[in-house]
């Protein structure tokens, strides 16, 4: 067995299963209906699947160089995390919101498959933890892309299993949470924590400027 191979798999499963943007958004979308909720857990594997393509091609290595660029994209992904808090809260403004929590179905899958892909490629950090955690896992003296492709597609199918998991699983509970007191709780407590994640994600490039 692969001493290496089985720790990358650890160290990766715990960077994909960590709290932030991604798993909120899943939980939103998860708790409006199941399929809306798979289909952002694939859109964020979709990003991750960019991201270690990224790695892997080498390109990442330009956010690093350049980082000019890298605030750019920072600013932009925080953007795009605030604008989802701030409409998940304005949602609520109404009782408009309750009942769209409540219906347990979603029009189309297209819409929550862009925001994961969006909400994860738009994060600047993942290519470039990527590209410094990937070589460390190239045994000395093999070939690197076949290991380094290996590597990704590890990555990639943690994700797959991770985030549809938590979207099955918030639609099995969902079904209290969508009562209408409790869908404005839940939407309110995603759309305050997607708000905070874009104000924290906006203020780091910021202060490095």
């Amino acid at each position: 067995m692969d001493a290496q191979l089985i720790a990358f798999t650890g160290v990766a499963a715990g960077m994909v299963a960590m709290p932030g943007a991604d798993f909120t958004v899943v939980v939103r979308n998860a708790l409006v209906s199941r399929r809306a909720g798979v289909a952002c857990a694939l859109g964020i594997a979709g990003g991750l699947l960019l991201h270690t393509a990224l790695a892997v091609a080498g390109v990442a290595a330009v956010l690093a160089a350049v980082p000019a660029l890298f605030r750019a994209l920072q600013l932009l992904g925080g953007g795009y995390v605030l604008y989802l808090g701030a409409r998940t809260l304005w949602s609520l403004r109404g009782p408009r919101a309750v009942a769209a929590a409540t219906t347990g179905t979603a029009p189309s899958a297209v819409r929550p498959l862009r925001q994961g892909f969006v909400t994860n490629a738009l994060n600047p950090k993942a290519p470039i933890t990527f590209l410094s955690l990937l070589p460390q896992f190239v045994p000395a003296g093999s070939p690197a892309l076949p290991r380094t492709l290996l590597l990704a597609l590890i990555v990639v199918v943690l994700a797959l299993l991770w985030f549809p998991a938590v979207a099955l699983l918030v639609d099995r509970l969902g079904r209290r949470l969508r009562e209408p007191r409790a869908a404005r709780a839940v939407e309110g407590v995603t759309g305050a924590a997607l708000t905070l994640l874009g104000v924290l994600l906006l203020l780091e490039p910021l202060r490095a400027a």
